[in-house]
């Protein structure tokens, strides 16, 4: 691609939803509907948070602890500062843009429509089997407090009702949906970190710095196993254009709340490691700890903790993953009716109708199993177009947006190292993973030219 045609592309991408234009519909300069700018700093934080904390920390620590034993909590705290190369080369590619899309726009305005709408396909499929796979999981956790959910119909009504609830909470205002991400957030850590201060005891010298390193046989999978702790921050970054002064809020709060986050995850493997023996690790989860910590009572609250996770990391989801499409069909890669924008809640009204359509008969039938099993390759996939993307953007970006930006020390230093990252954890998944993967593409590709042929029509 030119210098002058990306240069065209960012030009008009940044000027979509402008700040004359941020709220146009209130203001009374235009009768288009147009996103409100609500979400500020904490809602981006809390936001990337949960889009990370899910489900994984309940089950990810015992997978951890049996091949790499008292050494775990330090393994998570180095692949968190070594995936942090990621997150800052998403911090700059989020300073130079104020539109929603995220993903979508960086890899658009570097190598052309094509490849962008291919990094927000991969991003739209794996974050919505993710969704519906993580329902099911809530349900799981929810029928040992309530088993009746382990009934057929009980599980049918537990997932229409939620996924339900959820698209509406989103279709009817962004505020509200910052708010629902709030209160999971608050329900689901306040546990983990009571977790944490009652297991603080359980520490000791040996258990904190061991002596012995354990032998590990698969280094790479291992690795590529406690990343999975780490993706979902780039969420964030698909709200710029819902976010007060994103060119500004927007690195900084991806970089503490990873930080935060990889901090999180060091303290609780290591209550983990202190409380449960070694010959105890295997097929445990935190609900042991909170057992041994406190009897049953401990052992309720951290399953309660475990259901508000997963619905953090849905609620997020689900306000979120909308914006994917939205970008699609407003740079005309889906149909033009996935864009349009709701003229009373000033939300991406259709595009959050249709992630809780798929993702309720997703969850419903299970259906989504074999798709799943890509979710994490093709995300790795569209890590690196994005940081792919950097050094294009960066170049062909203007004065004013240089002068506005965030730039990252050293080069592309950073940039390299998270390419390479991306890279070596994606040569690690099966053949198996890389099939589902590019039916998934062959599939898009599909709906990519029915886009552009109704574009080309007239008909958009």
């Amino acid at each position: 691609m030119t210098g002058c045609c990306c240069n065209e592309i960012l030009y008009l991408l940044h000027e979509k939803f402008d700040r004359g234009s941020e709220l146009t519909n209130k203001e009374g300069s235009s009768s288009k509907p147009a996103l409100i700018r609500s979400i500020g700093a904490i809602g981006i934080g809390l936001l990337a948070l949960n889009s990370m904390i899910g489900a994984g920390i309940f089950a990810l620590p015992s997978v951890v602890a049996v091949q790499a034993g008292d050494l775990s909590p330090w393994l998570f705290l180095a692949v968190g500062v070594l995936f942090l190369t990621v997150v800052l080369s998403f911090a700059e590619l989020s300073s130079y843009f104020r539109d929603s899309g995220g993903p979508v726009l960086y890899t658009t305005s570097a190598f052309g429509p094509l490849v962008g709408f291919s990094t927000g396909w991969i991003f739209y499929i794996s974050r919505m089997t993710a969704f519906s796979a993580n329902v099911t999981a809530m349900a799981i956790y929810l029928s040992a407090i309530w088993p009746w959910i382990l009934t057929e119909v009980g599980r049918a009504s537990f997932i229409v009702v939620f996924i339900l609830g959820l698209t509406a909470t989103n279709y009817i205002g962004v505020k509200d949906g910052i708010r629902t991400i709030a209160a999971f957030t608050f329900l689901k850590l306040i546990p983990l970190l009571l977790l944490v201060l009652l297991g603080l005891k359980e520490i000791t010298g040996d258990t904190f710095l061991p002596a012995h390193f354990p032998e590990i046989d698969d280094f790479g999978g291992l690795t590529l196993l406690i990343i999975y702790a780490f993706v979902g921050f780039e969420a964030a970054t698909v709200v710029s254009g819902e976010t007060r002064n994103p060119r500004r809020t927007m690195p900084g709060s991806l970089v503490t709340t990873v930080i935060a986050t990889a901090f999180l995850y060091f303290l609780i493997v290591m209550v983990f490691v202190s409380v449960l023996p070694e010959g105890e690790r295997a097929g445990s989860t935190l609900v042991d700890v909170g057992r041994k910590l406190a009897g049953n009572w401990g052992a309720y609250v951290i399953g309660l903790a475990a259901v508000f996770s997963i619905g953090g990391n849905l609620a997020a989801a689900m306000l979120s993953v909308p914006r994917l499409t939205l970008a699609l069909g407003e740079l005309r890669m889906l149909p033009g009716w996935i864009s349009a924008i709701h003229p009373k809640y000033s939300t991406p009204g259709n595009s959050v109708l249709l992630l809780g359509g798929l993702c309720l008969v997703l969850a419903l039938t299970g259906s989504f199993a074999l798709l799943a099993a890509a979710a994490s390759l093709t995300r790795l996939i569209a890590y690196g177009l994005c940081i792919a993307a950097l050094p294009v953007i960066r170049n062909n970006a203007s004065a004013e947006d240089k002068e506005r930006s965030f730039t990252l020390k050293g080069g592309y230093t950073i940039p390299v190292i998270a390419f390479s990252l991306c890279v070596w954890i994606g040569a690690q998944s099966s053949p198996d993973a890389w099939k589902i993967t590019g039916s998934l593409l062959v599939l898009g590709f599909g709906l990519y030219w029915l886009a552009q042929r109704q574009a080309n029509t007239g008909n958009y």
